[in-house]
């Protein structure tokens, strides 16, 4: 199994792409740590991984709030001893045109999936530097390379996660910390499986393969990025997106 016993903070895992990977990590053998907002989601997640046959606890944090983030870290190093993965998953969507965009818009999703990202992997960061290796997974997307209608606070985060990723790799690889991003293209989640059927039509034409990815597709890509089989690939932004940018 690529990931055994290897420890692993998935934010956002309590439904989607988090939980696709939740599992996906957990049948590769990975000791699993599920953090969301949602503490009944967190549940069935830590219940259904636990039917896998992995270890998991589970831990309700907001990754805006630095003492919330402080203590995820502190609950996982107090219950599995270490932290060797992490994957920033969690992020939101608040979407307008720029000129119907509210400030508070704006702020929300910078807030979330800008600054989220940075607090949990500055606190990463600080263990596995004294640990002497880990593996960063950021999720960005491919708006943050081409951008999209009505999406300038979302494209802006990932463009921003593309940069950190980067950077991060840049500064950590002294320390054996792999830093390293996906970008997804269009995925058939909880979400997207409530746009009408010719909006899902029109996501599956710009495919090259003619078809949407799914959260498993995703969970693959991390589970191959956080093991020893990507040793030596760091600061890289891996699309997943059935040849939409091509």
């Amino acid at each position: 199994m690529k990931l055994q016993d290897k420890v692993a903070i998935i934010t956002g895992a309590g439904r989607g792409i988090g939980e696709a990977t939740a599992f996906k990590f957990a049948k590769e053998g990975a000791k699993i740590v599920v953090a969301d907002m949602n503490e009944e989601e967190i549940n069935a997640t830590v219940a259904a991984v636990k039917e896998l046959g992995a270890e998991a606890t589970g831990f309700v944090v907001n990754v805006t709030k630095r003492e919330e983030v402080k203590n995820l870290f502190a609950h996982t190093v107090e219950t599995f001893g270490r932290v060797d993965v992490v994957v920033n998953n969690a992020g939101i969507t608040a979407d307008a045109q720029l000129l119907k965009m509210t400030e508070e818009q704006w702020d929300r999703v910078i807030d979330v999936n800008l600054k989220g990202v940075f607090m949990v992997s500055q606190e990463a960061a600080t263990i596995m530097k004294e640990q002497k290796g880990g593996v960063i997974l950021n999720a960005s997307s491919i708006v943050g390379s081409f951008g999209n209608f009505g999406q300038t606070n979302y494209a802006a985060t990932k463009w921003g996660v593309n940069g950190m990723t980067k950077t991060w790799a840049k500064e950590l690889g002294r320390f054996n910390v792999r830093v390293n991003a996906i970008a997804p293209g269009f995925i058939l989640t909880p979400m997207t499986a409530k746009m009408p059927e010719k909006v899902l039509d029109m996501m599956k034409d710009k495919s090259v393969l003619n078809d949407l990815g799914t959260p498993e597709d995703i969970a693959n890509g991390y589970a191959f990025l956080a093991s020893d089989e990507a040793r030596f690939i760091t600061g890289t932004i891996l699309s997943i997106d059935g040849g939409v940018v091509i």
